[in-house]
């Protein structure tokens, strides 16, 4: 998560693993955060760290930020920390990261959360595009692949443009990979799950996680009324 948010022009400020945390105003690359808790097995000695934590490594989520994102064990966020939170949004993206206790907690201090049924699905919805794949014995994209190319080709062509076999712009041309439609149908899926599921918490007066509660078990008992 780290690192799609740091690619989107995030500023990393806090990492905080098992055994250490870090903190830096002027924020990290995840991808050298990863290399030294890979070589070093803790952050401990994180050369570029303003701030580092190995006592309680939790201790450093009462730094401020606009968002916090528990991504690895549940319960993360209880009633003994729930008061320090300092972000504007809490992400989850682990499963249960946050207790009923804690949830009514940053429900009172006003701090939105994003649960973890809407945050935290993306690999199954990508499991389930691998279970269709596997269904059809067809990588997504074969069927279309070529008819891109294509029909880009003929665009160009109706331009007056034209390109030698062996020129490398013609790999612009190229037909979309299967990451690439993995990601444009996960796009999809999620944005339209937020709309829908922001939408209800609005017209209901209810929180984001009691939407996506209400409004899931309301799209199955119509299932089971057919």
């Amino acid at each position: 998560m780290a690192k799609f948010l740091y690619k989107e022009g995030a500023k990393i400020v806090c990492i905080v693993e098992k055994n250490s945390a870090i903190y830096s105003a002027n924020g990290f690359d995840p991808d050298e955060v990863k290399m030294h808790m890979n070589n070093k097995g803790n952050l401990k000695d994180f050369p570029h760290a303003d701030e580092t934590e190995i006592i309680d490594p939790t201790f450093i989520i009462r730094k401020k930020c606009d968002i916090f994102a528990p991504c690895a064990g549940d319960g993360t966020l209880n009633v003994h920390n729930a008061h320090h939170i300092k972000a504007k949004v809490v992400l989850e993206g682990a499963n249960g990261p946050t207790t009923f206790k804690a949830d009514q907690i940053l429900e009172q201090r006003g701090i939105q959360v994003i649960p973890d049924m809407l945050a935290n699905v993306g690999g199954v919805t990508v499991s389930y595009f691998e279970w269709l794949k596997n269904l059809d014995h067809v990588t997504p994209g074969r069927m279309s692949k070529k008819f891109q190319e294509k029909s880009k080709n003929n665009l160009l062509t109706m331009l007056g443009y034209r390109f030698p076999e062996n020129s490398p712009l013609l790999e612009a041309l190229q037909g979309a990979k299967e990451i690439d439609i993995v990601y444009s149908g996960l796009e999809e899926i999620m944005v339209q799950a937020t709309r829908e599921n922001w939408k209800y918490a609005q017209e209901r007066g209810v929180s984001l996680r009691d939407a996506c509660l209400a409004n899931s078990l309301l799209k199955l008992s119509k299932r089971f009324d057919q």
